[in-house]
């Protein structure tokens, strides 16, 4: 057993790197080893990967604060883009609960899974955006947050992983993107974490230890290693060469994009 109590903060080490560097919130790394190791671990089958999912959104909470208050110290959290991107981000991620079963998910996941790759070659290759490309007003900024909330909760796809080629689009500087990404990635992970503590709160098949799919354990052990690692990452962001840090980006982008797309089609199911 203290094995598994050893393997969480070693997963919090790269997760809260990632997180810091990318504006991510980290789970894309969480999810496949925290299925892996409860699987190990001998969680019933029926939860393991409800439990990797609530376990992950727990995790980055703290990550996404560690991240987000660096970000803030370097001056690269844009408040007039965050909040009205966080307004939408709750509205969306809860009306994705209710329209979830309406919507083909594999539309929607290619669906941005194109405009994904496109910008993320884009940024690859270091191409600017039009200049007199901006922001959007109040409403634009709560319909982008809108939209990145649902496909996050339709489509597990991290928030970071749509808010930084977002805003890059709108000529928001990078490690400014990243920076706004990460505290756009605590409102996610809270609303997401609550979600799941409720749906798992009567499920007979969730651990000792557990707040409904919420594995303590776990989000214990990570959260004390990525709350370090997360701001190195952070500084690293601001230290970074502008076109190294887009194309580390744009790599993980890429990656994150293949590996959801092998999860949708690779069984051919």
């Amino acid at each position: 057993m203290d094995f598994w109590w050893l393997a969480y903060p070693v997963l919090g080490v790269f997760v809260g790197l990632f997180a810091g560097l990318l504006g991510v919130g980290g789970g894309a790394i969480m999810v496949p080893v925290l299925t892996t190791l409860f699987a190990y671990q001998g969680f019933s089958p029926e939860v393991v990967v409800h439990m990797a999912l609530g376990s992950s959104m727990a995790g980055i909470v703290l990550t996404s604060l560690a991240s987000a208050r660096t970000h803030y110290q370097h001056q690269a959290v844009r408040t007039d883009a965050l909040i009205p991107m966080a307004s939408g981000v709750l509205f969306g991620t809860f009306a994705a609960a209710f329209v979830a079963s309406l919507i083909p998910s594999r539309f929607l996941a290619i669906f941005f899974a194109c405009f994904i790759a496109y910008v993320s070659l884009q940024m690859f290759l270091n191409l600017k955006p039009k200049p007199t490309r901006q922001l959007p007003g109040w409403l634009g900024l709560g319909s982008a947050g809108f939209v990145i909330g649902a496909v996050s909760a339709l489509v597990a796809i991290g928030g970071g992983t749509l808010t930084v080629p977002f805003l890059t689009w709108c000529n928001v500087p990078v490690a400014h993107a990243i920076g706004t990404s990460a505290a756009l990635g605590i409102p996610i992970s809270l609303t997401g974490t609550i979600g799941y503590a409720i749906n798992g709160w009567h499920d007979p098949n969730v651990p000792p230890l557990s707040l409904g799919y919420v594995y303590l354990p776990a989000v214990i052990g990570v959260s004390a290693t990525s709350i370090v690692t997360a701001p190195i990452g952070a500084r690293w962001a601001h230290r970074l060469p502008v076109p190294v840090l887009k194309r580390i980006f744009a790599g993980v982008l890429l990656l994150l994009l293949a590996k959801m797309l092998w999860t949708l089609y690779g069984s051919g199911g």
